[in-house]
């Protein structure tokens, strides 16, 4: 009986001592008994580190790194510039309209814009581009865009080549995942499923 009694007193010290000061503020800081992730070894850009010689934590890229979407030169030459608009979208400031010229279309290209679309845009936009795909089941705010939307089908192919490249709200840019070749396949293929669906005029 007498360890009961002794149990029983332990179990109630070690809940008045962990419950009791819940909320309080202390000078001191914490017993931390599972740290987590609340301490990394890791360098945060923007800020000093004694671990280089020079005291900064940001470092320069490594050598023969090369740009994304980029090729990497032959023989000392310089990076192909290229067509701005096929790279970008834009002229200078503004939304670029209709497709780059080094863009051919034909049914090859919107095969690969439907293979692409399939792949990378079906599970938020849906099959028919109407916003009703997988994730719409679980996840209802905010809405998927619905990309037969008469507004969305009125944007310059510019604009929707910019999207696809750099995201828009919670949509994450995809210029890391899907090449400039595809990205306008893609573009090309969301304006046949606008026209297919009397979204465009």
């Amino acid at each position: 009986m007498r360890w009961f009694f002794l149990i029983l007193f332990a179990i109630a010290v070690m809940l008045a001592v962990g419950i009791g000061p819940r909320g309080d503020k202390f000078t001191k800081p914490p017993l931390y008994l599972f740290p987590d992730m609340d301490w990394q070894y890791k360098l945060k850009y923007q800020k000093p580190s004694d671990f280089f010689a020079d005291g900064q934590g940001a470092r320069r890229p490594v050598a023969g790194t090369v740009p994304l979407g980029y090729e990497a030169p032959l023989d000392g030459e310089d990076f192909p510039k290229g067509d701005a608009y096929f790279r970008t979208g834009l002229f200078g400031d503004f939304y670029g309209d209709g497709l780059p010229e080094a863009v051919e279309i034909d049914e090859a290209l919107l095969a690969r814009g439907a293979e692409r679309y399939q792949i990378y845009c079906t599970a938020c936009h849906g099959t028919s581009g109407n916003g009703q795909g997988v994730v719409s089941k679980y996840w209802q705010i905010p809405p998927t865009a619905n990309l037969l939307d008469p507004r969305v089908a009125a944007l310059p192919d510019g604009q929707i080549f910019w999207t696809i490249s750099h995201g828009k709200g919670l949509m994450g840019p995809y210029n890391g995942a899907i090449p400039i070749e595809d990205r306008w396949a893609i573009t090309a293929y969301l304006r046949v499923l606008q026209n297919a669906a009397g979204a465009s005029q």
